[in-house]
């Protein structure tokens, strides 16, 4: 068994992951902002748990996992540095929250607008 980028291949057959797609879907809808993350390396978690994908922030470098907790009906964001260790937790996101939840913890910072003209030389 191996995992790509939407699914999961085993024995030769892919398997469409609901979940990893339907996340993807919601963090379309701000791609601007997502792309602001260095948002790279998308994977469906197992058993169609989520989606985790790397960033490149001001914040948070490493890796964002994003959790379906079935049961309450949110999701849950693990951020994670690159050995895949839980660096922070943030339970109980709504899915209309999740885009900017995100942000916050990977790239918003207080003086952002700063940071961002200082890293493209923008005066």
């Amino acid at each position: 068994m191996a995992f790509t980028a939407l699914g999961i291949h085993c024995q030769g057959i892919l398997i469409e992951i609901i979940m990893a797609k339907y996340i993807l879907s919601i963090l379309r809808m701000e791609l601007m902002v997502v792309f602001s993350w260095g948002f790279h390396s998308p994977m469906a978690l197992p058993d169609d748990g989520g989606l985790a994908f790397k960033v490149d922030g001001f914040k948070h470098r490493g890796w964002v996992f994003v959790k379906y907790n079935e049961g309450k009906d949110l999701f849950d964001v693990e951020l994670r540095d690159n050995s895949l260790n839980i660096v922070r937790s943030i339970e109980d996101v709504y899915f209309d929250q999740l885009v900017n939840v995100i942000d916050h913890a990977v790239e918003r910072t207080s003086d952002y607008e700063k940071r961002v003209k200082d890293l493209y030389n923008v005066r």
